[in-house]
């Protein structure tokens, strides 16, 4: 098999960054145009439905597949098996795009998340590896979050309920999985740059944190209009704070590789605090902090993991070469701006245009800079 397909993240990391890429083109088009796809979601329902069960699913497919063997001590998917799943994401986002009967692409989509979702509970029941059996049933929940919103189509399940699951999932990852590989890193780097001053070991701020960020999520999928999710969010928003202010983020502004990881997780905070001051005060509109979480925290985290792992599993140096850090100023920048955006007034168009040029072309510098990595053998 070529090396594209020897290790989940390869294929997926690809396909996730050149998907992202163009669909933030598209859904410019398509909101400026007033024009759509010939798909089942109208266009705004597209772009979350594409930017979460398309772009986002891919980077967690690839995430998850690559670090499965790590976790179970098993063989990782790889090969036919591999392809087989590539296919089944692909004819997806054909279906989302093109195929106008909802029912007909929703069985199709929805055979993707299904088929991960058997292979991440086949390996953690065999390597009985039970620590990490939350991160496969979230992302069952993420596949069971992609049907809602096809129930949602068909005047089914609730408006807005399964992207909002699936938004609750991504930050629940990102603030498991981040909570654990972040300080690591750093602590390693700092170890490596003989210094003492270490991240803090995981304690009662961290429980809190997660525990805060993982009941104000849920609760948010669940209970959008309540005044209570409004003050779990802004009080998960302060523990995420102050368990990144533990992580001694300042330390490594010199090496952007490992900074990024410490600005998306801020992101995460900052996401968390806004939804909860734009559902109790209204000070903050509704699309600025959802994409405060989108673009921010969820287009941060991904490249910064993308590009750290593509690196580390193909045996080169991880090391932000200048590519890379305009990959993290691109997304960072175009983040900002998404964010500001409903601010601008009569900008508007102007700002969200640039931010949306900005973000996407992060992850089209990611595709065109690690193709040959991903693409290409291991280094020796």
């Amino acid at each position: 098999m070529p090396p594209i397909l020897h290790y989940g993240f390869r294929p997926f990391f690809f396909l996730a960054a050149l998907y992202a890429g163009l669909a933030i083109p598209a859904w410019l088009w398509m909101y400026f145009s007033g024009n759509g796809m010939s798909g089942p979601f109208p266009g705004l329902q597209w772009h979350m439905h594409e930017m979460l069960f398309g772009y986002l699913a891919a980077v967690m497919t690839g995430f998850i597949l690559t670090a499965i063997p790590n976790w179970t001590g098993r063989l990782p998917l790889s090969g036919w098996p591999l392809a087989g799943l590539v296919g089944l994401w692909v004819a997806g986002r054909i279906a989302c795009t093109f195929i106008p009967q909802p029912i007909a692409a929703a069985l199709l989509d929805l055979a993707f998340p299904a088929a991960l979702a058997f292979a991440i509970w086949r390996e953690v029941l065999a390597g009985k590896n039970w620590k990490n059996a939350p991160v496969a049933i979230m992302i069952t929940l993420f596949g069971v979050a992609n049907a809602l919103h096809y129930g949602e189509g068909l005047g089914w399940t609730p408006p807005g309920l399964g992207p909002r699951l699936a938004l609750a999932v991504a930050a629940a990852l990102i603030a498991l999985i981040g909570g654990r590989i972040v300080p690591s890193f750093t602590r390693n780097w700092l170890v490596k740059k003989g210094r003492f001053a270490l991240p803090a070991s995981f304690g009662l701020v961290d429980k809190a944190a997660l525990a805060g960020a993982v009941l104000a999520a849920l609760s948010w999928a669940a209970f959008p209009d309540s005044e209570a999710t409004g003050a779990l969010m802004i009080l998960a928003g302060l523990l995420l704070f102050a368990r990144l202010f533990r992580w001694r983020g300042g330390a490594t502004l010199r090496e952007p590789i490992l900074f990024v990881l410490h600005a998306g997780y801020g992101w995460l905070a900052v996401a968390f605090l806004l939804l909860g001051v734009s559902r109790l005060t209204g000070a903050v509109p509704q699309s600025a902090a959802l994409h405060a979480l989108t673009a921010g925290a969820i287009g941060t985290m991904t490249l910064a993991v993308m590009t750290r792992a593509s690196l580390g599993h193909t045996g080169r140096e991880i090391v932000a070469d200048r590519a890379t850090v305009a990959i993290y100023l691109a997304v960072t920048a175009g983040a900002v701006l998404r964010v500001l955006a409903p601010f601008a007034g009569d900008r508007y168009a102007i700002v969200l245009g640039c931010g949306g040029a900005l973000w996407s072309a992060a992850f089209l510098l990611f595709a065109l800079r690690y193709a040959p990595i991903l693409w290409g053998p291991r280094a020796t």
